[in-house]
């Protein structure tokens, strides 16, 4: 995939450098997540990466361990839509561990073509790619601020900006469309990634919060959804490899050039493809008033006091 000229000038993962001694955690074994982890492990970081699949975990770490035969990586079971699942895995990370550099909070669903829930009754898209990273970070909070310069990496997406919070109906039951629901999620990621970062601040939890989108990744939650197409199949062509697609996570999380409170994404055409940049997010996920308003319902559904 062609590239701006000036792209060569940016940050590459040729620009990562050494992560020994760094505890990562990195939610989701394929694609994006697969990618990013593989990346970690081999700078030297010890890496978990999560999932609800246990065969499919197996597999991700097997295959880092033959490119990086040395490298620090495990799996172990995660699964985002049950609150259990994630109360569970947390507890017993915080017990394992004395602090945790970075948290990726990357896996998700997309498109779902009928409305399912959570196994605590959540719309499956909401449920899974928000409000269980949302619970997730909270529950590690402890271990995060034991950590010195700490960061909180939140994967969203373009589909963003053509999401709406609906207060008024935020787990679609009044109406469904896999589309809308998977915007709202990925626009409630990044509102809560701002929002985290406000928190730290005014709390002096010492954790730096980035919010960061993709671009067009060729992924399976593209190639195997279900409304796969003749179109969506010529479009698959020409979007990025997952390891191109998971630039913009390994820079939030490893420059020193990435600030907090922002936002960063491809440079390439329609912010599709291209090397990792400041991006500015849609209008409606600067809204502070329903940021903050998100703040507070998401901790009353999924039971947590950040505080």
């Amino acid at each position: 995939m062609r590239e701006n000229r000036n792209d060569k000038k940016r940050w590459t993962q040729r620009d990562i450098g050494s992560q020994k001694g760094k505890n990562v955690v990195v939610t989701g074994t394929g694609g994006l997540g697969f990618e990013t982890a593989i990346v970690l492990a081999g700078a030297g970081a010890n890496v978990i990466i999560t999932g609800r699949n246990v065969s499919k975990g197996s597999k991700a770490v097997q295959k880092i361990k033959a490119k990086y035969p040395k490298a620090k990586i495990e799996f172990q079971r995660l699964d985002l839509a049950d609150l259990s699942s994630v109360a569970s895995f947390s507890k017993a990370l915080n017990l394992k561990l004395k602090k945790l550099d970075v948290l990726i909070n990357n896996a998700g669903v997309m498109a779902v073509p009928d409305r399912q829930v959570t196994k605590d009754g959540f719309e499956l898209q909401f449920g899974t790619n928000y409000l269980g990273h949302f619970a997730l970070t909270a529950h590690l909070l402890p271990l995060l601020r034991r950590t010195r310069n700490a960061r909180v990496v939140t994967v969203s997406s373009m589909a963003h900006r053509s999401g709406r919070i609906n207060f008024d109906d935020l787990q679609s039951q009044q109406s469904y469309n896999p589309d809308v629901a998977y915007s709202q999620s990925k626009l409630a990621c990044l509102m809560f990634s701002s929002e985290l970062q406000k928190h730290s601040l005014a709390n002096d939890w010492g954790i730096t919060s980035i919010g960061v989108h993709p671009g067009g990744v060729a992924t399976n939650l593209i190639e195997n959804g279900p409304g796969k197409t003749l179109y969506t199949r010529l479009i698959f062509r020409f979007l990025q490899t997952p390891s191109q697609g998971a630039r913009s996570a390994l820079f939030a999380a490893t420059s020193p050039k990435a600030k907090g409170g922002y936002f960063y994404g491809p440079t390439g055409l329609m912010e599709i493809w291209g090397k990792p940049k400041l991006d500015k997010p849609a209008k409606q996920a600067m809204d502070l008033k329903a940021s903050n308003k998100l703040w507070d319902v998401s901790s009353r559904l999924v039971n947590v006091d950040f505080s």
